[in-house]
């Protein structure tokens, strides 16, 4: 049966019979092995597979989803077969937006974000008349489906060389970049007035994002923290003041990030223009830090190698030379 006509939501259930996790799994490493093809009920349907970070355990969970593309957007249902909670690849997502996704041979990163209102009933109607199947799922419970964007990110941000550790570090500063540029964006169309007719909630998408820039910073900066400025302290010492004032930034950030997402929190009942001067303040203090490290380290880091070269093997004593065989005696027989 392709999933055109039905739906696959691996929480658990398919439209089809049980899924424990061995059946996952086996459909798991059916897609890698078949570059994203698999047979069975699923063959010939849209088939993707999703990658979270667990809520409790920081540990990574692979889930197989069926998705549908509509108003150029790929799509994915949290219907888990119409069940009365949400599955828990969706509370994951909700908690760490930054997810990996596999389609076909292709694998990038997304950010996951659950459309809302009207928005998500469009979007729906219009999963519903490609599978059918969410249409029996979501009459089955109290529960509204949740629709899931899976948005690349690499989308909005230029593609970059990556030919050594500046360029990764460049490449790190233009995504989080790239999420400042959506939280104002959104912050823009959130507060948006029509003709009298506000646009719809666009909450929760600005929170997705505002996480994903928040998660990113802290990834980011414990990087550096832990192993790239340590690293170039040692290998430039003239830089070793530089280092410990921007990680001395890093700590300031911190508190700046938890700022930025306690004013996302609470956009709901934020009157806009004080919302607008203070995302403005933030974002520019954020933008400021990166210029301020690019200016300072990409000089030193130019020549630096990523991913870096392995370490050599070590040296070992070269063997002791083979004493030499005594001459032969001249009444010796010869080897025959």
């Amino acid at each position: 049966m392709p999933m055109s006509s039905s739906s696959f939501d691996s929480s658990g259930s398919s439209d089809v019979t049980p899924s424990p996790d061995s059946f996952n799994q086996t459909v798991i490493e059916e897609f890698r092995a078949n570059g994203g093809r698999v047979g069975g009920p699923f063959e010939g349907g849209d088939l993707l597979l999703l990658t979270t970070v667990g809520v409790r355990s920081g540990r990574e969970h692979t889930v197989p989803l069926g998705f549908v593309r509509a108003e150029g957007l790929l799509l994915v249902v949290a219907s888990a077969a119409g069940a009365a909670e949400d599955p828990q690849w969706y509370r994951n997502l909700l908690a760490r937006p930054v997810v990996r996704v596999e389609l076909g041979e292709e694998a990038f990163d997304a950010i996951a974000v659950p459309a809302e209102g009207a928005r998500r009933d469009r979007l729906f109607a219009a999963v519903v008349r490609a599978a059918p199947g969410y249409g029996d799922y979501q009459r089955h419970t109290e529960r509204v489906l949740p629709v899931v964007v899976l948005e690349h990110t690499g989308a909005d941000v230029p593609p970059r060389e990556i030919a050594g550790l500046a360029d990764r570090i460049l490449e790190a500063h233009d995504w989080l970049r790239a999420q400042l540029r959506h939280l104002r964006a959104e912050t823009e169309a959130h507060f948006a007035d029509g003709g009298g007719a506000r646009v719809p909630s666009l909450g929760l998408q600005i929170r997705q994002h505002c996480l994903a820039f928040c998660q990113g910073l802290t990834a980011h900066h414990s990087g550096e923290d832990r192993g790239v400025f340590p690293a170039l302290a040692r290998s430039h010492p003239q830089l070793r003041g530089v280092l410990e004032r921007l990680a001395e930034e890093h700590r300031t950030l911190s508190g700046l990030k938890d700022g930025l997402a306690a004013l996302v929190a609470g956009i709901g009942t934020a009157e806009p223009g004080a919302f607008r001067a203070e995302l403005a303040r933030m974002t520019a203090a954020l933008e400021a830090h990166l210029a301020h490290e690019e200016r300072e380290l990409l000089p030193a880091l130019a020549g630096i190698p990523f991913p870096p070269a392995p370490a050599p093997a070590p040296a070992t004593a070269p063997s002791p030379a083979p004493e030499p065989s005594p001459e032969p005696s001249p009444t010796a027989a010869p080897h025959r």
